[in-house]
């Protein structure tokens, strides 16, 4: 018996390389990353974080997560066919196809999969060229459960996101003025193993396996899900917006891992499960976007100094641990309110340079630090303001105007 496990487990990870979600996966990263790299040359004239920056840092959870899912799917029995699988992928490719990597939540993506599988077998009796029982066994049970653990794992990489770890832009305010805004935006693939019908592996208890589909006998195969969010931050410091949406997104996943596992004594619960799940998510969405409107610019120039926008990665401002929003007040004792007065001080400083910070509570703290070779001239600060390419626009016409 241990013997056919192993072989099962062997089988399954070489069945994830024929599931063309993973290409895709790394596909969807990479482009993701080319686009904001794109922008971030716009606006700043400068890449900022490296193309799968999106990626990072979400390993180890979703590992976890993958580990813990698959312990729950074996350990339980829960059974679902190829079809259901693929299917699967094809929503989630379908939905990438936006690059908004907010459709990748679970509510839609196991929600839509779970729509379709519920509605399909009626369609497939209307037409000929498929099997019309192509569908028909389907788990839903286990599929509600998925969305649950799913939303959990979303809310535990919202959690996790870092000060200095979301993506700065620019946004023209309402008042002709650029303001900075944020992007929370995350992507991970979570793997796990799940039983199929049809293998060498057969049940070793009267109970198992439990969410069981027709078969005596089942196989493994390794599954690489697809998770992502983004969210956009103007009003707010953006890990702290982070919190608080993982807070929500956790109570949701954890209200519809309850009806999921209701729906193994009411069936219909797993309807109502997915109902929810895609209705809250709506929800927070718009109750974030609407707060967010509602609140005044975090990322602006003011009279106190200059709020610090985002901070490239390995450039002396990071080495001294300046933070996301907080505000240069002075440099080198020389009082600043706009970005052009500090990049004036640090060419008049030499190699050496004094900074006054303002932290979240307005509380003064003296920077210091030196120059090396190879350091960013700016110290690596990106701030709010016109951006780049414009900059550059308005300086060549101006040129070619005094030539005139």
């Amino acid at each position: 018996m241990i013997e056919a496990w192993l072989i099962e487990i062997a089988k399954g990870i070489g069945k994830v390389f024929l599931n063309p979600l993973l290409y895709w996966a790394v596909l969807i990263v990479f482009l993701s990353g080319y686009k904001r790299i794109q922008r971030d040359r716009i606006n700043f004239g400068t890449k900022i974080d490296e193309i799968f920056t999106e990626w990072k840092n979400t390993l180890s959870p979703s590992i976890l997560f993958g580990l813990f899912l698959s312990l729950l799917t074996l350990g339980l029995g829960m059974v679902f066919t190829y079809e259901t699988i693929m299917l699967l992928s094809i929503v989630i490719i379908v939905l990438s196809f936006t690059f908004n990597l907010s459709v990748l939540s679970a509510s839609y993506t196991i929600g839509i999969t779970y729509l379709l599988l519920l509605f399909l077998p009626f369609l497939l009796t209307k037409q000929t060229f498929l099997k019309a029982d192509l569908f028909l066994d389907t788990n839903f049970t286990g599929l509600t459960i998925l969305l649950g653990i799913f939303l959990l794992a979303e809310a535990v990489l919202l959690s996790r996101i870092k000060r200095n770890e979301t993506f700065p832009d620019l946004l023209l305010g309402n008042r002709g003025i650029w303001i900075g805004q944020h992007h929370l935006k995350k992507i991970s693939i979570i793997p796990f193993f799940t039983l199929v019908p049809t293998g060498m592996i057969v049940p070793f208890a009267d109970f198992w396996p439990y969410f069981s589909i027709d078969g005596d006998t089942y196989s493994l195969v390794l599954v690489p899900f697809l998770i992502g969010f983004h969210y956009k931050v103007t009003g707010y410091l953006p890990s702290h917006i982070a919190k608080k949406i993982a807070q929500s997104v956790m109570w949701l996943g954890i209200i519809v891992l309850c009806l999921g596992i209701g729906s193994i004594y009411l069936p219909w619960l797993s309807f109502a499960s997915v109902i929810i799940a895609i209705i809250g998510k709506e929800l927070i969405n718009y109750k974030q976007r609407t707060k967010d409107k509602e609140k005044r610019a975090y990322f602006l120039e003011t009279k106190r100094g200059i709020k610090i926008l985002g901070i490239i990665p390995g450039t002396p401002a990071d080495r001294l641990d300046i933070l996301v929003g907080e505000t240069i007040s002075k440099v080198n004792g020389k009082k600043i309110d706009r970005s052009a007065e500090l990049y004036q001080a640090l060419q008049e400083s030499g190699a050496f340079f004094k900074l006054e910070v303002l932290d979240d509570n307005g509380e003064k703290r003296f920077v210091q630090g030196a120059f090396y070779e190879g350091d960013h001239h700016e110290l690596g600060l990106i701030f709010a303001g016109p951006p780049n390419r414009s900059k550059k626009s308005k300086h060549n016409a101006s040129i070619q105007s005094e030539q005139h």
